[in-house]
């Protein structure tokens, strides 16, 4: 009974899933080589299945609907309106779209005399619809073959629909049936009409003003609109006509010739005008892993977003562990893999997360990415959902899991970043002293009384992410922003301009120069960045201790004990000579004593029962 729940536990952990009856057959039969049936399976799909979910686990690289990346800049909606016969179709759109004509300026590519319906951002039409002429129809809006209905988008006349002459798609690639018919819901959609302005082409716009004065205080709104005209950006006036990059946050609202791109392949679609539409069905109820899901479900295009994000953090975490490759790649490879949805993001949407409030410091687009645009490769369509391409260099910055959207999102300030890796690849956490809070002015918190037990470490860990902006993964390189800046130094009434308050803190400024914020703490390590924490978290002792920690403690289903401080020495000895690999030490952990027993306990304690009241071995319950 004790080798069969050992084999029992080591199927569990080393192949996925219980032992078949052969198996265990197998392991019955006379001369069965246990040895070598663990070696056989330390590189299968169980057992990197098995390392990957415990460091998804500690790390929660899982992002839930609190977190909503769906960009203005790279996301079509779509409202219903009626046609010149009377007949409803559907017209895309973006949200604060600049066009030439003042009427429409900023909004929707129809004023309300003209169809009926009042179009705010983000609620329902209102009105009641006409008919849109067919001039305007033809002036204002073209026919697109879009990406998510076309395989061959980038040819000039595409035919390769999803499911009529495109028969084959990836079975995950899998557009919310609403986007394939037209509005009576059976007329398969060939080609959408989509504003012309969304639907340039171009890879380079030119900043845009449009003189139109403010609207008075109090004055009524021009005919046709519904809200005041755009007030100009003055930053738009002094640089009117440079060239500016269509995938820029600024170029949809600096801009008029900027737009989704061929094939609209720079945006992603919406079923509807609400802040964040559905655009793909993901799979659902994965008990079996997400290639073998149970059932699909509708999800908006930042919860497609979302998903893969965690999958490329998955597949990157998989390929260190079945290759084998020293488990300190986690942290500083520039390494990864991307799908079709990957490539479509790095190129489009996450460009658009920058740059808003950078112009003023001369930074109009994302200039030093994480990952480097040009490293994805031109083969790699929106498509290629299940076809995992290895991305060898994503840039200079690139540093492991710690620069991947998913850790960044998750992890959105940089106290939260250095936390989360100092909990999970130091074993540490970050506990206050019992001390009483004096009240205090000092900004200091390495400093502060009651703080400086916690912050005096924390802050110059977060201290790596200064030049990671805060919520987002947009690198702040140096020549734009100095960590010391004389353009925002703080005026005599104690305040910064307002273009600086971003991304300079008051608190640490002076009357000759802004600081950046979090580089208070170490401006050595703001230099360095996350690159920066990777190798030097590494180069800690702690950083192997916890490892071997971890991973023992997922595969004998319990904390560890005081008992198991020598096997921790003899485990921590043979991962570090092994060049940090993994799977030495995964080995010598399920041959150990302590996972032979953490396998025999009763059914009702098994795996970590001992911990929640004493578990009795099998032999002594008899």
């Amino acid at each position: 009974l004790a080798q069969y729940r050992y084999f029992r536990a080591l199927s569990l952990d080393l192949v996925g899933r219980l032992p078949t009856r052969a198996e265990l057959a197998e392991v019955e039969a006379p001369g069965f080589d246990m040895d070598a049936w663990i070696e056989r399976h330390l590189d299968g799909p169980g057992y990197v299945d098995r390392l990957t979910r415990i460091y998804m686990d500690v790390l929660r690289l899982e992002l839930g609907p609190a977190v909503t990346f769906a960009p203005r800049e790279t996301t079509l909606h779509r409202l219903q309106v009626l046609g010149p016969d009377g007949k409803p179709i559907y017209v895309y759109y973006r949200h604060n779209q600049r066009r030439l004509d003042p009427v429409i300026d900023g909004e929707f590519c129809f004023s309300e005399p003209e169809s009926g319906l009042r179009v705010v951002n983000s609620a329902p039409a209102a009105g009641t619809p006409i008919p849109i002429s067919q001039r305007l129809l033809d002036e204002r809006t073209t026919l697109v073959r879009p990406f998510w209905l076309y395989r061959d988008y980038l040819s000039v006349n595409p035919v390769q629909r999803y499911g009529a002459g495109w028969n084959d798609p990836d079975s995950a690639y899998v557009p919310l049936p609403e986007l394939l018919v037209e509005p009576d819901g059976k007329t398969p959609t060939i080609e959408v009409r989509v504003c012309k302005e969304e639907a340039q082409t171009a890879d380079v716009g030119h900043v845009y003003a449009s003189d139109v004065p403010r609207l008075p205080k109090g004055a009524p709104l021009p005919a046709g609109r519904t809200r005041p005209p755009l007030p100009e950006d003055p930053y738009a006036k002094e640089h009117r006509g440079e060239p500016i990059s269509c995938r820029s946050a600024l170029a949809p609202r600096m801009s008029v010739d900027c737009g989704c791109g061929i094939g609209l392949v720079h945006c992603m679609p919406g079923d509807s005008y609400g802040r964040d539409p559905r655009a793909f069905e993901l799979p659902a109820h994965v008990p079996l892993g997400v290639d073998q899901p149970i059932g699909a479900a509708p999800h908006s295009s930042s919860g497609w977003h979302k998903f893969w994000w965690s999958q490329e953090a998955i597949h990157f975490m998989s390929h260190v562990f079945r290759a084998d490759r020293d488990f300190r790649e986690m942290l500083t490879a520039r390494y990864t893999f991307i799908n079709g949805p990957l490539a479509q993001f790095y190129l489009s949407s996450a460009p658009a997360a920058c740059c808003s409030q950078h112009k003023s410091f001369g930074m109009r687009e994302d200039e030093e990415p994480l990952f480097l645009p040009r490293a994805v490769p031109p083969v790699v369509f929106p498509h290629d959902v299940s076809d995992w391409t290895f991305i060898p260099d994503r840039g200079p910055r690139a540093s492991g899991l710690i620069t991947m959207p998913v850790f960044l999102t998750k992890y959105a300030s940089r106290r939260a970043r250095a936390a989360a890796l100092y909990s999970a690849f130091l074993c540490k956490s970050f506990t206050a002293e019992h001390a009483e809070l004096p009240p205090s002015t000092e900004p200091d918190l390495m400093v502060r009384p009651g703080c400086a037990s916690c912050h005096a470490t924390l802050e110059p860990l977060a201290a790596y992410f200064s030049r990671v902006e805060e919520t987002t993964w947009t690198y702040l390189p140096a020549a734009r922003f100095p960590i010391e800046n004389p353009a925002c130094k703080v005026g005599a009434d104690g305040k910064m301009r307002n273009a600086c308050q971003p991304f300079y803190d008051p608190a640490f400024s002076t009357r000759e120069r802004g600081v950046l914020r979090g580089a208070y703490a170490s401006e050595e390590h703001t230099e360095r960045g996350p690159a920066g924490v990777a190798a030097d978290m590494t180069r800690m002792p702690e950083f192997a201790t916890c490892a071997v920690q971890r991973v023992t403690e997922g595969f004998l289903g319990r904390a560890i004990r005081e008992e198991d401080e020598a096997l921790l020495g003899s485990l921590r000895e043979r991962f570090v000579s092994r060049g940090y690999r993994m799977r030495p030490l995964v080995e010598a952990i399920v041959r150990s004593p302590a996972y032979s027993r953490a396998s025999n306990l009763r059914p009702a304690l098994e795996r970590g029962g001992a911990e929640r009241g004493g578990a009795e071995r099998v032999e002594g319950a008899r």
